[in-house]
């Protein structure tokens, strides 16, 4: 049985037998770049095989949620991640991709009943973004894998 007990599962996490799509925004690429690296590799991990695993990069977070929706309409994956980093700046543009982004990946979810993880970093400063792209790219895959299982078990 799958769940959570105060943030960890229960059992291990096997996602052998899932094909997984990875999205990740260029804009900010450093910390994105590393936020796939550590999610890729945690996905590798828990036993996703690389050729299940579908890498795509697009422009900036405000296109991840197109690129989300056309992996989910494909009927190819059994879940999927966002990545990206949106770091504040001194203009209103933060709160817009912020917001609209995070809404986006989560619409794209309910709409097409595919777990979604959402590592789209929103930070005050690069130094945060650093401090968090190792941990949130790993976090991301664990939960893409555990939405994944639960949602089969559920099924």
């Amino acid at each position: 049985m799958l769940g959570a007990d105060q943030g960890h599962t229960t059992t291990p996490l096997d996602g052998s037998r899932l094909r997984v799509g990875v999205v990740q925004a260029r804009f900010n690429q450093g910390i994105t770049n590393m936020l796939a690296e550590a999610c890729m590799g945690e996905l590798k991990r828990m036993g996703v095989a690389t050729e299940h695993i579908t890498h795509l990069t697009v422009p900036g977070a405000l296109e991840v949620p197109s690129a989300l929706q056309w992996l989910a309409r494909s009927g190819r994956f059994d879940a999927l991640v966002a990545l990206g980093c949106i770091i504040r700046g001194e203009t209103y543009h933060f709160e817009l991709v912020a917001n609209e982004s995070g809404a986006g990946v989560t619409r794209v979810a309910l709409d097409s009943g595919l777990p979604i993880a959402n590592a789209i970093l929103t930070t005050e400063n690069i130094g945060q973004a650093v401090v968090r792209q190792i941990d949130k790219g790993r976090d991301a895959a664990r939960v893409a894998v555990e939405m994944a299982l639960l949602k089969e078990h559920l099924s």
